[in-house]
């Protein structure tokens, strides 16, 4: 029987030429390019996450505001209001005749 000599190899070496062999650069480039795109789409959703937070926040003050203003209405529409102002500006109550109903 033979006898075989083992060599050593370096584990560098064999790095080497795993990943810059025909099969494994391809296997590792794809691998780095897959990675750099999930980096990439995490950053994407974050930021865009943001911005819907931002947009959230910026609807809630207009409901807000909103609301506001609606009771603001109210209360300047309201009868004992209007009549207060046609007193302070000595206005009168219609008569029959200049009320006019539009159907």
């Amino acid at each position: 029987m033979s006898t075989r000599v083992k060599r050593k190899i370096k584990i560098s070496d064999k790095l080497k030429d795993t990943f810059f062999s025909s099969h494994g650069f391809p296997l590792s480039l794809t691998f780095i390019t897959i990675s750099i795109l999930f980096v990439l789409f995490r950053m994407k959703g974050v930021e865009l996450d943001y911005k819907v937070n931002e947009v959230n926040s910026k609807i809630e003050k207009s409901l807000m505001e909103n609301k506001e203003l609606k009771a603001k209405k109210a209360k300047l529409l309201s009868t004992k209001n209007l009549r207060s102002m046609a007193t302070n500006h000595n206005l009168k109550q219609p008569t029959q005749k200049q009320i006019i109903v539009v159907p």
